[in-house]
């Protein structure tokens, strides 16, 4: 059943990467044709930008997230608690111990990050701690363990990456169109198709959205799946069903945090302040989230 599922999520990954590779080259040849009527170029120069930012964001994507959310690394002496519910949970998710952080905020909330599971770490709120008690903890770090085994960051990872590399290059389209490029193309190349101006405009507009949707998907499933996988783990689905309870009670949400990183915690880190909802949420409803662990 794991065996399956992390082969699953890898074929996920490769296949996503392959759809995201395929928007950014054809956003590319959009932004091509319609700046200078030369797609061959646009295509190169989208190419250039994917092969330089993957890697980037790969390399640097655990030191991004932990300096944005200001999480500190603990010791064992430092918190002897949540090493011990963590050392437990290691041995039971077959998964190396990870490091742990802490991130000093009221808000309850917590996160895993790291490329592969011989270099993750899991974070946790002070809130969360202060809050939680023990089983709640265990099941809120079981979920963790289940983003770090099923190599779920690496996913979501991948889909920020990707979505910044559409993004950029959207957007270098939609400022050549404001400032008249495309009437330029025109003037320059009379062969010019209308038509495929006209896909190359809606690429360029709608290719960012529709990749947006696409990782908020990916992110809101992801949960449902670390849930069950944490049950899996503890053998207590009442532990996460009481901490995602107490999660959901806050309304102010956690002082520092980005956009980008929203998708890697365990809930919505605004909180109520700036609740989504349908396509554009990052998580599914913990309502929802709690029903399905009622029935497991």
């Amino acid at each position: 059943m794991l065996y399956q599922q992390i082969q699953q999520n890898k074929r996920k990954t490769f296949w996503l990467l392959v759809f995201f590779c395929l928007l950014v080259l054809a956003i590319g040849w959009a932004v091509g044709y319609f700046a200078g009527g030369d797609s061959i170029i646009g295509i190169v120069i989208a190419g250039v930008i994917l092969a330089f930012y993957i890697p980037v964001t790969f390399a640097s994507a655990k030191a991004q997230v932990l300096g944005m959310s200001g999480a500190r690394e603990i010791k064992k002496e430092d918190n002897p608690m949540v090493f011990n519910i963590v050392e437990e949970l290691s041995i039971a998710a077959n998964v190396p111990m990870p490091r742990i952080y802490i991130v000093d905020d009221p808000s309850p909330n917590a996160f895993a990050t790291g490329m592969k599971p011989e270099a993750s770490v899991i974070a946790f709120t002070t809130g969360l701690l202060e809050r939680l008690n023990r089983e709640e903890i265990a099941g809120v770090a079981a979920h963790e363990f289940s983003h770090i085994r099923n190599y779920d960051i690496r996913l979501m990872t991948l889909c920020i990456a990707l979505v910044g590399v559409i993004v950029i290059i959207a957007d270098f389209g939609q400022r050549i169109f404001f400032w008249g490029g495309g009437r330029g193309n025109k003037r320059d190349n009379g062969k010019s198709n209308p038509v495929m101006m006209i896909v190359a405009l809606v690429l360029i507009i709608l290719a960012p959205l529709a990749a947006r949707f696409v990782q908020l998907a990916v992110s809101r499933n992801r949960e449902y799946l670390a849930d069950a996988s944490a049950v899996e783990i503890t053998r207590d689905p009442q532990g996460l069903i009481n901490a995602l309870a107490k999660i959901s009670s806050d309304t102010n949400g956690l002082k520092d945090v980005k956009e980008a990183t929203a998708s890697m915690y365990i809930a919505n880190p605004f909180g109520q302040k700036r609740k989504k909802m349908n396509w554009f949420a990052t998580h599914p409803p913990i309502e929802s989230r709690i029903e399905r662990l009622r029935k497991m």
